[in-house]
C-alpha cells in the first residue's frame, strides 16, 4: 500500500514535496491614480488601498519596491470626464503623467497599463455610447490612439481590459505602426460581467451611469465561448492572455491552460480581496494562510501572471518564511 503520509510527516519533507510555488515575481500590484495634489483617499470598501496623485504616488512606489514585486498595474482617474474619454488618449492625461514619472523615478519598475475608456468617459461604459448603445467598432480608434500615447510615455505593456471585439489586432497594428512593435498586449481576454467588480468601482470611479456591461462583458455561466473568446485574442496578437475574475473562473484559466500554450494572467479582483480583508477583519479567517491558498490555487491552476491587491502583504510572507 502506497503510504503518501511518509511525504507529509514534518515541515522540512512537505516543503521539499510542494509542487506549485509563490515568488514575487508572480505578483502584479495594481494602483490608482487620481488628478489632483496632496491626495491619498481610502477606498473604504477596499481596506489598505488608497487613490494616490502624482505627488503622493511615490509612497506606496517605495513600498512596492521594497516588497521584492517589480510590476504595477496603473489605472488613471481624471479631473473632467466627457462622452469620448478624451483624457483617456490624452498625451498629458493623468495615466500618461503617470507612466512618465514612475519611469524617471523607478526606472526598475515594470508598468502596465490598463487600457479602456470608463474610468474616462463621462456615462461609465467602456467604449463611445450613442442612442444607449455601446459601439464596437467606433472605439477601436480610441483604444488604440491612448495604447500608443501611453507607450510613448514609457509604458512597459498595454492591456486593454474594455472587451471590444477586435481591439487586439487594432492595438497591435497601431502600436507597430508608430514604432512600438517591442510593447507586448495582455488582454483581459475572459473577462465576466462579475458582481465581484463592485469594490473596483468606488476605487475607479468607473459605474455606468445607464444600464450594464452585460452586453461587451461575457455571460459568468460561458466557460467554452471564454477558450474562443481566449483563441480569438491570441489570433490577434496577444502575447498574454488573461482571466478575470479568479476564484469562481479557476476552471476556465485550468481549461485554457490545458488548452493554449502561452502566458496567462489572472486578476484576483478586488470583490475577491474585500471579502477576505472583511472576514480577516472580523477574526473569522487567518488572513495570511488564506490569501497564500488562494494565489496558490490561482498558480496551480496555470497562472503564470496573479493581478492582485494582496501582491505587497504576499511579497512579505514569502520573504518571511524563506
Amino acid at each position: 500500500m502506497q503510504r503518501f503520509r511518509r511525504l507529509r510527516k514534518n515541515e522540512t519533507i512537505r516543503n521539499m514535496m510542494r509542487e506549485t510555488r509563490l515568488h514575487p515575481s508572480d505578483l502584479v500590484y495594481p494602483m490608482f491614480i487620481i488628478e489632483g495634489e496632496n491626495i491619498k483617499n481610502p477606498v473604504d470598501s477596499m481596506p489598505g488601498i488608497y487613490q494616490y496623485s502624482l505627488d503622493r504616488m511615490g509612497e506606496e512606489l517605495d513600498r512596492v519596491m521594497e516588497s521584492g514585486v517589480r510590476s504595477v498595474l496603473l489605472f488613471g482617474i481624471p479631473e473632467h470626464k466627457d462622452e469620448v474619454g478624451s483624457q483617456a488618449y490624452d498625451e498629458n492625461g493623468i495615466m500618461q503623467r503617470a507612466v512618465r514619472q514612475i519611469k524617471e523615478n523607478y526606472p526598475r519598475l515594470y508598468v502596465i497599463v490598463d487600457v479602456c475608456l470608463c474610468e474616462y468617459t463621462s456615462h461609465g461604459h467602456c467604449g463611445l455610447v450613442r442612442g444607449g448603445e455601446v459601439l464596437n467598432d467606433e472605439t477601436l480608434p480610441l483604444l488604440s490612439k491612448m495604447s500608443v500615447t501611453l507607450a510613448k510615455a514609457g509604458a512597459d505593456m498595454i492591456a486593454p481590459s474594455d472587451m471590444m471585439d477586435g481591439r487586439v489586432s487594432a492595438i497591435r497594428e497601431a502600436l507597430d505602426e508608430n514604432g512600438f512593435s517591442g510593447v507586448p498586449i495582455m488582454a483581459y481576454s475572459a473577462k465576466f460581467a462579475s458582481g465581484y467588480y463592485s469594490p473596483f468601482r468606488d476605487a475607479a470611479h468607473s459605474a455606468p451611469e445607464f444600464g450594464d456591461r452585460r452586453g461587451y462583458q461575457m455571460d459568468f455561466a460561458n466557460g467554452k465561448e471564454a477558450i474562443r473568446e481566449i483563441e480569438e485574442d491570441i489570433e490577434e496578437g496577444a502575447d498574454i492572455v488573461m482571466v478575470k475574475p479568479a476564484l469562481a473562473y479557476l476552471d476556465v484559466l485550468k481549461e485554457a491552460s490545458l488548452t493554449f500554450d502561452m502566458p496567462l494572467a489572472v486578476y484576483n479582483v478586488s470583490g475577491e480581496y474585500s471579502m477576505v480583508k472583511a472576514a480577516a477583519a472580523n477574526g473569522w479567517i487567518d488572513e495570511k494562510k488564506i490569501v497564500t491558498e488562494n494565489l496558490t490555487a490561482m498558480k496551480r491552476a496555470g497562472a503564470k501572471i496573479i493581478i492582485t491587491y494582496h501582491a505587497l502583504d504576499m511579497a512579505r510572507w514569502i520573504r518571511e518564511d524563506a
